[in-house]
């Protein structure tokens, strides 16, 4: 087993990261819609589980087209939210218990109410045309007006929309109310450097940064190469993530965050060479701490896109730990541990399984398997109380979701009478719509989940009697506890599960993911039941547990005999071993 000799240590390394979404946290005021103050209220709830950095999804000035991800001021927040005076009540008393805060950072597109766009639509001459990116229609050989490229957005139909006015196109690789900013334009930079200023100025201590690797797009914009011959706009990814200069753009965002000693996390979707992230994460870059790839969480995307299925497999999520885990540590990189997110539906019923006889220890199995690697833990508000997914039975017409809803739409207006198409593009949609993490936090068994006090804005899943923060904190075996003890153990032994090597055992196995974490001298052993029912592992040979070594136990203890052990359902544990 490889150890490693002079580790390089940082304190966003040793930390865990707690992320929100505002409108589904906690509301404070009645009106049905999370906010700042309910944010604030819920602090000591969030100390007490161990973290220390506090995620906020964006909570700027919107017109909510895509939950806050179109900004149509930076300066400013959401009024429903709450107010500046607000957000500097948060970061104090965030500060104040020791906990750091983190903003969410959008600057690949505005919305199109954003000051910037309404000048730069009013006319070509506006100093602000050139923020965003406009081209002139193509015509087919019938004369008939097309977009500039085949690129679709990626929430259907195309990443152009038409402006008569002026007779071009603006491209929005996300909806058409959230235009691409032009990043080659020196102006946009400065004012993107001018925003992080202002926010790190009132004492925010560092950003999440979204779909960042998209600010760089390859010059001309050329057609994509046609790999969804069912659609009329192809996905063109390989031209706007990751483009040709998009390290010297993070370089100039990095040297920000320097100044400030602040921590940031990259969201790169479409990137899987670890070249590419490397070089944006790598320790002496002076880039970004660390980012968000999507290959364990597109593990079960088929090739019709997100809602068509596919077998996860666990021989694919073993090549893609193993492969960032030894890049990462072996290249002075970082990685960013998540399963779940705004983006993600729930881990125990996406994965897992959240019937009741196996929910709890399907959510410490994931606990386990993902906290003790090396990387920075992110948890989302509900993972550390094992919520689950929405039921089956909700229909459509409750998902609030644009790209659960468009999917939907545009499969109903293609294929109206595809009953089988339906069930199972209504399957896929249960099990990764965005929706599942966007229900209410479920606080207590009172009505509406103890979120609000009136009808929430999505309606709560009905788990919350029986999954919900009253009923766990404090409560030995619990998931909220089991989570707070995996993440102290990360803290009380962070030479070896922060700093140590990483080494995958057993890459055959279908049903168990087990692994070592090693320090100099010391050892141990991370073993995973992903499946729900009694799998038999045997020992690698020459490994000894430690009885007394057992750090944390999903069912309290482990059942070895002559060197195989007996997992139980979604069993999982970590010990030292000789």
């Amino acid at each position: 087993m490889t150890t490693l000799s002079a580790p390089k240590r940082a304190w966003w390394k040793e930390s865990s990261v707690y992320q929100i979404y505002p409108s589904s946290f906690k509301d404070s005021n009645g009106d049905g819609l999370g906010d700042i103050p309910g944010i604030t209220s819920k602090l000591d709830y969030i100390k007490a589980l161990g973290v220390d950095i506090v995620w906020v999804c964006p909570i700027y000035k919107s017109p909510q087209v895509d939950m806050g991800y179109d900004i149509s001021d930076y300066r400013d927040i959401h009024a429903p939210y709450g107010t500046l005076k607000d957000v500097d009540e948060l970061i104090d008393e965030c500060h104040k218990r020791g906990l750091k805060f983190v903003m969410d950072l959008v600057v690949n597109h505005t919305s199109d109410q954003h000051k910037w766009f309404q000048e730069a639509k009013s006319s070509k001459d506006s100093p602000y045309r050139d923020y965003y990116m406009w081209k002139k229609p193509k015509y087919d050989a019938q004369g008939k007006r097309q977009p500039p490229n085949n690129w679709g957005a990626c929430w259907g139909g195309s990443a152009w929309e038409y402006d008569e006015p002026s007779d071009e196109y603006y491209l929005h690789l996300f909806a058409p109310e959230q235009p691409d900013l032009n990043w080659e334009n020196p102006k946009v930079r400065a004012e993107v450097h001018d925003i992080m200023r202002f926010w790190l100025d009132k004492g925010v201590d560092g950003f999440r940064m979204d779909v960042i690797n998209f600010i760089s797009k390859v010059p001309g914009l050329p057609d994509a190469e046609i790999t969804r011959p069912d659609t009329e706009f192809q996905p063109g990814i390989k031209y706007f993530a990751c483009g040709p200069r998009l390290h010297e753009y993070l370089l100039d965002l990095g040297k920000i965050l320097k100044e400030y000693n602040a921590f940031s996390v990259g969201e790169m979707p479409g990137v899987e060479d670890p070249k590419d992230i490397l070089d944006a994460v790598g320790y002496d870059r002076g880039e970004l701490n660390m980012i968000f790839h999507f290959e364990i969480v597109d593990m079960d995307i088929g090739e019709k896109g997100k809602f068509s299925p596919r077998k996860w497999e666990m021989s694919t999520l073993k090549s893609i730990v193993n492969k960032w885990q030894h890049f990462m540590i072996e290249n002075d990189g970082w990685n960013a541990l998540y399963l779940e997110n705004h983006d993600q539906s729930r881990t125990v019923s996406r994965w897992g399984s959240d019937l009741p006889e196996y929910r709890v220890v399907s959510a410490k199995m994931f606990a386990t398997f993902l906290a003790l690697q090396s990387g920075t833990v992110f948890v989302y508000q509900g993972q550390e109380l094992g919520m689950i997914n929405v039921p089956l039975e909700r229909d459509i017409s409750e998902y609030r979701d644009l790209e659960t809803l468009n999917a939907w739409r545009d499969m109903m207006a293609e294929f109206p009478d595809d009953e089988e198409l339906h069930k199972i593009t209504k399957r896929e949609i249960n099990l990764k719509s965005r929706d599942n993490a966007r229900t209410p936090m479920q606080w207590s068994d009172e009505p509406h989940a103890g979120f609000s006090i009136t009808t929430p804005w999505q309606r709560e899943n009905e788990s919350y009697t029986s999954i919900n923060a009253a009923a766990q904190v404090g409560v030995s075996n619990s998931v909220f506890e089991y989570w707070a003890a995996i993440l102290r153990l990360r803290k009380k032994h962070k030479d070896i599960f922060i700093y140590g090597s990483f080494q995958m055992l057993d890459m055959e196995h279908n049903d168990v993911f087990a692994y070592t974490r090693t320090f100099e001298k010391e050892t141990v052993v991370v073993i995973a039941n992903f499946r729900e029912e009694n799998v038999q592992w045997k020992l690698p040979q020459g490994m000894k547990l430690v009885k007394e070594g057992v750090l944390v136990s999903s069912y309290g203890g482990v059942m070895e005999m002559e060197g195989v052990l007996s997992l139980r359902p979604f069993e999982a544990f970590a010990t030292f071993v000789v």
